[in-house]
């Protein structure tokens, strides 16, 4: 998984200084399998956002002022809307970005 790897974290405690929680290995797997098993064959269920929402609310708990949204699919199933935790998507950034750097 990305959010596993050196260095994605590594690049966020050394530019920002931050305090980087990854989720547990279970949630970790929950969060593949809606992923690769739901998410990228079109299929957003209620039950996976229930998922995604408990594994932020436990990030939170544990000290999380934001969570990253690490991938593509990721903001079919949540949004800012759904919760209070700050929500970082990676996919508005990119998208941003590459309006900004078009024009």
């Amino acid at each position: 998984f990305t959010m596993e790897q050196e260095f994605y974290k590594n690049r966020l405690i050394e530019r920002y200084e931050l305090d980087v929680l990854v989720p547990n290995k279970y949630d970790r797997q929950v969060i593949h399998k809606i992923i690769y098993e739901e998410l990228c064959l079109g299929e957003v269920k209620d039950g996976s956002k229930s998922e995604y929402l408990r594994i932020i609310d436990l990030l939170s708990s544990q000290g999380a002022e934001a969570v990253i949204l690490g991938c593509t699919e990721i903001g079919m199933l949540v949004n800012q809307g759904d919760t209070n935790v700050k929500l970082i998507d990676t996919t508005e950034i990119h998208a941003k970005k590459a309006v900004e750097y078009a024009i």
